[in-house]
C-alpha cells in the first residue's frame, strides 16, 4: 500500500523572472577556490569581464561592475551623472520604474514622474512632449526601465532616444536592462544609451549580488560636473584601476568566475543574435499558450501592446474573483514550481511567468504544462490545450533553419 509523502522528487521548477535557474558549470566555476585579487591571474580574469561585458552591453566604452544588486547600480548612475536638485524625468511603467524613482527621491534629486497604466512600457510621445517643454533644460536626464519585470512589458528605447534628439534635448538617457540584459536584444552604443544599469540574477544566468553601469563619453563627461556624494559608486578611480582588471576595493572573486562561464555562454558559443531568437521563441510559444487558455475567460496577457511584449516574462491578468497568489500557491504545493508574483499595483491579480536565462524547449513545456494542471486543480477558468498550443509552435520553430553559430 502506497502512503502519501511530502518529499520531492526532481529539481524545483524556479520559473519566476529572477534570479533565475543558474546552469550546473556556472556554480561550478563559482566553486573554484579563491585567488588573490592583486595577483596576476586576477588580473586576466578582470580584464576577461570587463570586455565580457563590453560585448554584451554592445559598446567599446567602460563597464563598471559593482559588488551589489542591481539597486546600487541604480545609485550609482544617478550618483555619477547628477547633482542635489537636479530634476530628472521618469516614466511609470510598473514596481520597478517606481523603485528607482523612490531612490531618486532618497538620494535627494527631483524625480517628476509621467504617469503610466502598468499595462505598456515608456511612451516616447510623452516624454518627447515633457522635454520640448522644458525650454530651460532643466531636466538633466531622462530615466526608463527597458524591460519591466512587473508587468512584462518592454519600453523602445531606440525610439525614445529619438524622441529626446527631436526634442533637442540635451539629457542623459538612463536605461535598466536588469531583467533584460544577456536575453532581450539590447545596445548601448548603437541606440544611444548613456547609463545603462544591469545585473547578475537574470539573463546572465548567475546568481545576484553583481551589477552593471555601462557609460557613455557624454555620461562621464557629465559625471566630472557632479557634485552628489559618493565613494563606493564613484565611476572616476573604478574606470582607471579597471583598465589592468583590477578594482578599487575587494570585488567578489568567486562571482567573476561565474561571470567569465556565462561570457563564454553567451557570446563565444551560443551567440548574442542566437540568446535573442531562442528568447523570442520561448515569449511567443508562451503568449499561444496565455491567448489559448484566455478563450476560457479568466485571464489576459497584461502587457497590451504587441510591440512591447517581453520575451524574458509573460505576465498573465486574471479576470475579478480570482486571486493569482491562491493560483500560485496551489501550483507550488502541487507540482513544485515557483512563479512570480504580482507586484504593487497588481498585487494578487496577476502571476508572471519567467522563461529567460539558462532555459529550453523542453523546460518551457514543463513551465507550461505546470501552469495548466494548476488552472485544472485551482478552479481557474480556461480553455484546455494551451500547452499544446505553445508546443506545436515550438515543433513548427523547430523545422527551421538555426541561426549561425557563434565564431
Amino acid at each position: 500500500m502506497f502512503k502519501y509523502s511530502n518529499a520531492k522528487s526532481g529539481r524545483h521548477f524556479l520559473q519566476i523572472p529572477g534570479p533565475t535557474n543558474v546552469p550546473d558549470r556556472i556554480l561550478r566555476a563559482i566553486d573554484r577556490p579563491t585567488i588573490d585579487h592583486r595577483g596576476p591571474e586576477f588580473g586576466v580574469l578582470g580584464r576577461k569581464c570587463l570586455a565580457g561585458m563590453q560585448a554584451i552591453f554592445q559598446t567599446t566604452q567602460p563597464v563598471v561592475i559593482y559588488p551589489a544588486s542591481g539597486t546600487g547600480a541604480w545609485e550609482a548612475a544617478l550618483v555619477n551623472t547628477l547633482s542635489p536638485g537636479d530634476a530628472v524625468l521618469m516614466y511609470e511603467s510598473g514596481h520597478f520604474a517606481t523603485l528607482w524613482k523612490n531612490i531618486a527621491v532618497k538620494m535627494g534629486f527631483k524625480p517628476e514622474f509621467i504617469e503610466g497604466d502598468w499595462r505598456h512600457g515608456a511612451v516616447p510621445e510623452a516624454i518627447e512632449a515633457r522635454l520640448a517643454e522644458d525650454k530651460a533644460h532643466t531636466i538633466k536626464a531622462v530615466a526608463v526601465v527597458h524591460n519591466e519585470t512587473s508587468t512584462g512589458c518592454v519600453s523602445r528605447i531606440p525610439e525614445i532616444r529619438a524622441a529626446i534628439d527631436r526634442a533637442g534635448h540635451p539629457a542623459l538617457l538612463l536605461v535598466d536592462t536588469v531583467s533584460s540584459i544577456g536575453s532581450l536584444e539590447y545596445k548601448h552604443d548603437a541606440w544611444g544609451a548613456d547609463v545603462t544599469v544591469g545585473g547578475s540574477q537574470k539573463g546572465l544566468m548567475l546568481p545576484p549580488g553583481m551589477s552593471f553601469n555601462a557609460i557613455s563619453a557624454k555620461a562621464l563627461a557629465a559625471a566630472k560636473n557632479s557634485k552628489s556624494l559618493k565613494s563606493f559608486w564613484g565611476w572616476e578611480e573604478m574606470i582607471s584601476i579597471n583598465k589592468n582588471g583590477y578594482f578599487p576595493y575587494t570585488p567578489n572573486t568567486n562571482l567573476l568566475y561565474g561571470l567569465s562561464e556565462a561570457i563564454e555562454m553567451l557570446v563565444e558559443e551560443e551567440g548574442l543574435e542566437n540568446v535573442f531568437a531562442r528568447h523570442h521563441r520561448f515569449g511567443e510559444a508562451t503568449r499561444r499558450a496565455v491567448r489559448h487558455w484566455a478563450q476560457g475567460g479568466a485571464m489576459e496577457i497584461l502587457c497590451q501592446d504587441e510591440r512591447e511584449h517581453s520575451d524574458a516574462l509573460t505576465a498573465v491578468l486574471l479576470t475579478q474573483g480570482h486571486n493569482a497568489d491562491a493560483l500560485r500557491r496551489v501550483i507550488l504545493e502541487n507540482f513544485d514550481m515557483s512563479l512570480g508574483q504580482g507586484l504593487g499595483e497588481v498585487s494578487g491579480r496577476v502571476f508572471r511567468i519567467g522563461h529567460l536565462g539558462d532555459f529550453n524547449d523542453l523546460t518551457l513545456m514543463g513551465t507550461l504544462a505546470g501552469v495548466e494542471m494548476g488552472f485544472e486543480v485551482a478552479g481557474i477558468p480556461y480553455r484546455k490545450g494551451g500547452a499544446q498550443a505553445a508546443m506545436d509552435y515550438l515543433a513548427e520553430c523547430a523545422k527551421k533553419p538555426a541561426l549561425k553559430a557563434a565564431a
